[in-house]
């Protein structure tokens, strides 16, 4: 796949550039290219991303960094069952448990929440970091509505990091779950609350928490141009200019009576002309 000429592989974080040392140089370099083009497309163009993947994967599949890359790679485009054998793959490579929690999502994805609940009680979450914490009790929380267990999953969501003041990188998330938990219990007073403190710390607009507010407040977004009055006004201005284009025809139309009558008029003076000429040469 083609590779942009400011690519040049020098972009990647420097624990995987040491990873890749361990390949020939040529080798490394065109993995490293494709790993960039991976979290360049990752969001706006996942398919693509998926593909650079595959590349990546074909070339040095030994490499915990591609691994894992392929899976991120996969579970964008939801193809849940490849990503979590890549996960899985990675981690027996490093022995990291940072995966955890988007393996358990994958197995959310595969229709398997049950698993997805059995990972969150497993001695692999204690070694997370705060963030990764945090990310499994969103999963966790995702299973259990999987599951129809909504007041559970309300609870799953209470914790230390909710009701903190302090805006980590987690919190826009963590607080638009717990919102959306609660309006899904019926409890929407509660839940504009959470959706407003979501708002308060999304400053990267990671959520759509706005429009949920706008939703509960009952305000509609009109777009400014209705596409169906566009299209009638396109409609009236092809019949005004199929009118005008008639209105000229016919005053060519009526012009051409007039055009007739001078032909005739200047014949009938010619004849005269030379009526006249023959008597003159009588």
């Amino acid at each position: 796949m083609p590779i942009p000429e400011d690519v040049t592989g020098d972009e990647i974080d420097k624990d995987v550039r040491q990873e890749l040392q361990s390949l020939p140089k040529g080798l490394a370099e065109d993995v490293a290219k494709n790993l960039v083009m991976v979290a360049n497309l990752i969001d706006e163009d996942p398919e693509q991303a998926y593909a650079y993947s595959k590349v990546a994967l074909r070339l040095a599949s030994r490499v915990a960094a591609v691994r894992e890359a392929a899976g991120f790679a996969a579970y964008a485009t939801q193809k849940y069952s490849e990503a979590l054998a890549e996960f899985r793959a990675a981690r027996r490579m490093t022995g990291s448990v940072e995966l955890w929690p988007v393996m358990a999502d994958c197995e959310r994805g595969l229709g398997r929440p049950e698993r997805a609940m059995a990972m969150a009680g497993e001695p692999e979450v204690q070694k997370l970091d705060k963030a990764g914490q945090v990310e499994m009790r969103l999963v966790a929380a995702g299973a259990r509505r999987d599951m129809g267990q909504i007041d559970a999953a309300i609870v799953t969501l209470q914790s230390p990091e909710l009701a903190s003041n302090s805006i980590q990188p987690w919190t826009p998330r963590l607080r638009y779950a717990y919102a959306d938990a609660l309006l899904a219990a019926g409890r929407e007073a509660e839940a504009r609350e959470w959706f407003a403190k979501a708002l308060e710390a999304d400053k990267d607009g990671a959520t759509d928490a706005s429009d949920r507010l706008a939703e509960l407040d009952g305000v509609e977004f009109v777009d400014a141009i209705d596409p169906d009055e566009a299209i009638d006004a396109d409609d009236a201005e092809d019949a005004d200019d199929a009118d005008d284009a008639d209105d000229a025809h016919d005053a060519d139309d009526a012009h051409d009576p007039d055009d007739a009558d001078d032909d005739a008029a200047a014949h009938d003076a010619d004849d005269a002309d030379d009526d006249a000429d023959g008597d003159k040469s009588e």
